[in-house]
């Protein structure tokens, strides 16, 4: 099974994967899968493993995509039956994600005054680019089901949330 985790940039998905990966460590059903991305490793933000284009192109992928002027993949060796596999996704890859393994969605959001003031704390991006990354939409397709997380509280509240998302997506499957 695969957990895509869904959500507009400043919603907070690394943060909540990141407490999510510490809570769950025992957790044998869950495997967080590292994206692999063309953006350097102290370029900040997720741990991910920096690639180039070139060593990008080379690789065997079960998801790829194009955002950001940058390439992202999930490894397709990070998705088995072994383990429940749980990874941030462009929206844009849904459809193909479900028509190839049995994908459960939780979609991490926030308000717009929320996501504004988080993009804007990064220092990353100009208030132009913000506007129009907030402005973006893509929407899900309508036969998958979403679990939506509100993500607008303090982190242990947001954590909560998250894992209350997580096992309610695993609950028909056996420990």
């Amino acid at each position: 099974m695969l957990i895509c985790v869904v959500g507009p940039s400043g919603a907070g998905k690394d943060t909540l994967l990141d407490a999510a990966r510490q809570a769950l460590a025992d957790d044998r059903r869950f495997r967080f899968v590292r994206r692999v991305i063309t953006r350097p490793a102290e370029a900040g933000g997720e741990a991910h493993e920096a690639v180039t284009e070139v060593e990008f192109a080379q690789r065997d992928f079960a998801l790829q995509w194009q955002a950001h002027g940058l390439s992202y993949g999930i490894p397709a060796a990070a998705i088995n039956d072994a383990a429940i596999a749980v990874a941030s996704v462009s929206r844009t890859v849904i459809a193909d994600a479900a028509a190839r393994f049995p994908v459960r969605v939780i979609e991490v959001t926030a308000p717009p005054e929320i996501l504004a003031a988080r993009l804007a704390s990064r220092r990353r991006e100009s208030a132009a680019d913000i506007a129009e990354r907030l402005a973006r939409t893509v929407p899900l397709p309508p036969d998958i089901p979403v679990d939506a997380v509100v993500n607008d509280g303090s982190l242990e509240l947001g954590v909560t949330r998250f894992l209350d998302a997580l096992n309610r997506a695993v609950s028909d499957v056996p420990r």
